[in-house]
């Protein structure tokens, strides 16, 4: 079984990510990869990290909705993110929210559970983790605690 390890991160490190494989899309759909987004939400919404994320339903469905649009976009898929928000910056969009490792690590965490259950072949499900990996140490903007969600980007 492939092991999906966490790489070690620091606040401030800007890894080289390298975006998933895009046939990802073409082994999951469009549908499959919201699947996934959807319950890594879920998954959020019973984990230590959910203050980070708003808790009205509303808005919690709209920024699930973001990020799937997002994840949806950097695998080849319709350009939906660009169209409905702009340029992903997604650095600078994460930056109202206190960010720490340990927020990062549990987020993480859920996709480490939710993966295998892809069935993605292995080659697949490395490329995704790797981006997840990377492309998450790029958020780390805090040391300490993780702060509440705020409504400063919705």
């Amino acid at each position: 079984m492939l092991e999906l390890i966490i790489t070690k991160a620091q606040k401030g490190s800007r890894p080289n990510i390298t975006l998933p494989h895009p046939g990802i899309l073409e082994f999951l759909k469009e549908d499959g990869i919201r699947n996934l987004i959807s319950d890594h939400y879920d998954r959020i919404k019973s984990s230590s990290i959910r203050d980070l994320f708003p808790p009205d339903d509303v808005i919690f469905e709209a920024a699930k909705k973001n990020s799937a649009d997002f994840f949806v976009q950097i695998m080849g898929g319709p350009i939906h993110y660009s169209q409905n928000r702009g340029n992903p910056m997604l650095v600078r969009r994460h930056n109202p929210f206190k960010i720490t490792l340990e927020a990062r690590n549990v987020w993480l965490g859920i996709y480490q559970e939710l993966l295998p259950e892809l069935g993605l072949p292995e080659e697949l499900m490395l490329s995704l983790w790797n981006y997840l990996d990377q492309f998450s140490i790029w958020m780390i903007n805090s040391e300490g605690r993780s702060a509440r969600f705020s409504t400063i980007i919705y």
